[in-house]
């Protein structure tokens, strides 16, 4: 970042979100800008070089998914959309066009704020991938190969470690069910999400302490996974 605070663009059509954000950004020590319009906002994304977004799919210009394909031509900070659609179609979409969370109104603003701070954290949309990682009692070497538990090596099929991988490299963002049917079994498999979740319950057996009550591999409900490393 090259400015003082974060900056955070909210790309958002209906004045009380802004209202009622703006106040809470600064005083969680962000500086906020805003967009009424999609346009807008990508003209902002282009100059104003924001550390991060958060971004209402239902704009009066162009639909928020519009935005965030045109968005990714060129802007790599992270993308939290925030949305009255509740559709699980909608935040698979979302996610599969580039943004990194997802957020339904109405929404707790402490929520919000922390889901925010994960994803500065976590930096730039296209980051190196992950090489290795620590999560609790695992130990995961993706260049090696090797997944251990508790110091004891654990062995995955080749199908199970390439799911692993694309959870563990996408850092703690959500995984929709096509992004990974399509990495680990290709395209012809993208609809298979019972397929997905029997190979989801091999992990969680091999990895997880409490498979019934997983710490790492982690649900989001008709939309897809996630890793966690705490």
């Amino acid at each position: 970042m090259t400015h003082g605070l974060p900056r955070i663009l909210i790309i958002d059509d209906e004045p009380q979100i802004h209202r009622f954000l703006i106040p809470a950004l600064e005083a969680a020590g962000y500086d906020p800008i805003r967009a009424d319009t999609g346009e807008g906002g990508l003209r902002q994304m282009a100059t104003r070089a924001p550390d991060g977004v958060i971004l209402d799919l239902g704009l009066p210009d162009m639909d928020g998914k519009d935005l965030l394909e045109k968005a990714r031509r060129f802007y790599e900070g992270p993308v939290l959309v925030l949305s009255a659609r509740h559709r699980e179609l909608e935040k698979i979409d979302a996610l599969d066009l580039g943004a990194d969370d997802y957020m339904e109104k109405p929404f707790n603003v402490g929520e919000l704020l922390a889901r925010l701070r994960a994803m500065l954290r976590r930096g730039p949309h296209v980051e190196a991938p992950r090489k290795a990682v620590r999560a609790g009692a695992l130990e995961i070497d993706l260049d090696m190969r090797l997944v251990r538990r508790d110091g004891q090596p654990v062995r995955l099929s080749p199908k199970e470690f390439e799911l692993l991988r694309g959870l563990v490299e996408a850092d703690g963002r959500v995984v929709s069910h096509r992004q990974l049917l399509t990495a680990v079994w290709g395209p012809a498999h993208e609809h298979d999400v019972q397929y997905l979740r029997v190979f989801v319950g091999q992990l969680r057996q091999k990895l997880e302490p409490e498979p019934a009550a997983p710490r790492h591999i982690i649900t989001e409900a008709g939309v897809g996974y996630r890793f966690l490393t705490t």
